[in-house]
């Protein structure tokens, strides 16, 4: 078995050792596949360091900032792996619990698993996110008939066939809704777990604004009536 790990990668110069070592120390055979979406604070000499340290990351360089979604689509473009995971590369989220998602998929009762934050447990949320990540959940519940408490959630993993069958077209952070979307209109298999989540405020580099919220709703009901 073989895990795939796309890391999306723009202006993490801070943490991305740190993250790259504690995927690394996840005793699950994997690639780690770095994308970088045009980083200028010295992100991309890092990478290239350790790509040259370690034989299993491959990485990839965008000339400009195009999106997480842009970044996800180019990843996924040279996966081998059995199995799929999406890694931020700030340590919001924690790579010791990968075998914890892959459980449900490699007993076959899942095709995909997201890890929710909001069954495990971390660091208390900024007030307006957890309002926001609330409110989107339940629109995507009542659009596709789904139960989820966390479609945004960065921790999804895939079996490999079943990514691949989505055309990702999103390129910016709604690419979790596209992607949540797709998944529950074909009808697969979908598992969460509980993950731990030590959540950043936006002094210490969080991305995401309320402007991804409204993009994120839109997203959900184009999707709901579009292919």
């Amino acid at each position: 078995m073989l895990l795939s790990v796309i890391m999306p990668v723009y202006n993490e110069k801070a943490t991305l050792e740190k993250i790259v070592e504690r995927v690394q120390a996840v005793p699950i055979e994997k690639e780690i596949i770095m994308v970088d979406d045009g980083s200028m604070d010295g992100s991309r000499d890092i990478m290239k360091r350790i790509a040259g340290e370690n034989k299993n990351v491959k990485i990839f360089f965008h000339k400009r900032n195009r999106g997480k979604g842009a970044a996800l689509s180019t990843g996924l473009k040279h996966i081998s792996g059995d199995y799929v995971i999406f890694q931020d590369a700030d340590l919001e989220y924690h790579p010791e619990e990968y075998p914890r998602l892959l459980e449900p998929i490699s007993k076959g009762d899942a095709d995909v698993v997201y890890g929710s934050r909001f069954k495990g447990s971390g660091r208390a949320f900024l007030f307006w996110h957890k309002a926001g990540n609330i409110f989107l959940n339940f629109v995507t519940n009542l659009l596709y008939n789904s139960t989820l408490t966390d479609m945004e959630t960065c921790y999804k993993m895939f079996k490999r066939d079943v990514i691949q069958d989505i055309n990702i077209v999103s390129n910016r952070f709604n690419v979790e809704p596209e992607i949540t979307a797709k998944i529950l209109k074909r009808g697969y298999k979908v598992y969460e777990v509980p993950i731990t989540y030590s959540g950043r405020d936006f002094s210490e580099g969080k991305k995401i604004t309320w402007r991804d919220g409204f993009s994120a709703l839109g997203t959900l009901i184009k999707f709901r009536f579009t292919k």
